[in-house]
């Protein structure tokens, strides 16, 4: 099977990713979907999703896998970076859900016409009008599939440029604002859940459009937002993900609340939380609205990275590894 392979913001280095389950992934998305259609969609509906969750998170790490310091280190996680000591983590659900000192650890470009990362993922970036059709609608979106059909906003997003953020199960999986704004609309659109891994994204067509989902439509020409008009940011389910938790907190984590239409939320401020499993943030933005930072635009097109989304060595298309919080774009003044 083709490696997959991304490259690290911080030092630049081209990394292999060990993708979980990845064969147990091919096997879904190739033979059984294939095959038995049925059983494929009962393995991706809602219930099912739920229950391969409970028995990876809860109920057989409880068992089989070391807690505290142990467990943090066998995934690879800095413990030093987290709100509670290293004894709190006697699941790998507790380790999934866990809190960082982000305003300690993710620092963040205060700046208004920044746009940072909304969370600690694998980033690709491109343009809807730029990008060939057949990579956005046949492999991860087109626009009014993403937002719905039953919505106007795709309007707005027509010609705009995205960013797509895949978030692996080690990862910090707090979802941060991207843009101080106030919430034009925010909605749910029920769906199936896919799992995010590369292979089944290549699999099944505008997979993350196929998957429950959560769209909340930012408008930032406020005083202290970027000024480039709508931002619509979309948070998809994916395989062994329970729920997506909306908990906005200005400061730190402190009084979470539900976000709702109406509200001014801050830059860089937790917005929400999966549950466990991978899982995706997608953002769109208004044409010609965001300049995207000059390394991550090197970097989609460099050819000496192995990434099963390129097509080709004409079409090569490499994610990189960014941090919640850091800068991904700057407001381009129209």
């Amino acid at each position: 099977m083709k490696p997959h392979q991304y490259i690290c913001r911080h030092s630049n280095e081209v990394i292999t990713e060990r993708l979980i389950g990845d064969h147990s992934i091919s096997f879904l998305y190739n033979t059984l979907r294939e095959h038995t259609p049925s059983m494929f969609k009962a393995l991706t509906s809602r219930r099912m999703s739920g229950l391969l969750g409970y028995l990876h998170f809860d109920l057989l790490s409880k068992h089989r896998t070391p807690s505290g310091i142990q467990l943090l280190n066998k995934l690879q996680v800095d413990w030093q970076e987290c709100v509670e000591q290293p004894h709190y983590f006697t699941t790998l659900r507790t380790v999934f859900e866990r809190q960082i000192r982000y305003w300690e650890t993710r620092p963040m470009d205060g700046s208004p016409s920044t746009v940072v990362s909304p969370a600690d993922a694998k980033v690709l970036i491109g343009s809807v009008k730029e990008t060939p059709n057949l990579f956005i609608k046949e492999k991860f979106f087109s626009v009014p599939e993403l937002l719905g059909q039953k919505t106007t906003w795709h309007k707005q997003f027509h010609d705009g440029d995205f960013a797509v953020f895949r978030l692996t199960p080690d990862k910090y999986h707090y979802n941060h604002f991207p843009v101080s704004g106030r919430i034009a609309d925010i909605y749910e659109i029920e769906g199936q859940y896919h799992s995010c891994n590369p292979n089944a994204i290549i699999s099944t067509a505008s997979i993350h459009a196929k998957n429950k989902r959560i769209v909340t439509i930012i408008d930032t020409n406020i005083e202290g937002g970027a000024h480039i008009g709508l931002v619509a940011m979309i948070e998809v389910v994916a395989l062994m993900i329970g729920d997506i938790v909306q908990c906005y907190s200005p400061t730190h984590y402190n009084n979470p609340q539900p976000v709702t239409q109406g509200m001014l939320v801050n830059k860089g401020a937790p917005k929400s939380m999966y549950r466990p499993g991978s899982s995706t943030d997608i953002l769109i933005f208004e044409n010609k609205a965001v300049s995207f930072c000059a390394d991550l635009l090197a970097n989609v097109r460099r050819c000496d990275v192995e990434s099963r989304f390129s097509f080709s060595e004409n079409l090569p298309l490499v994610e990189t590894d960014v941090q919640v919080r850091s800068t991904i774009g700057h407001a381009t003044h129209r």
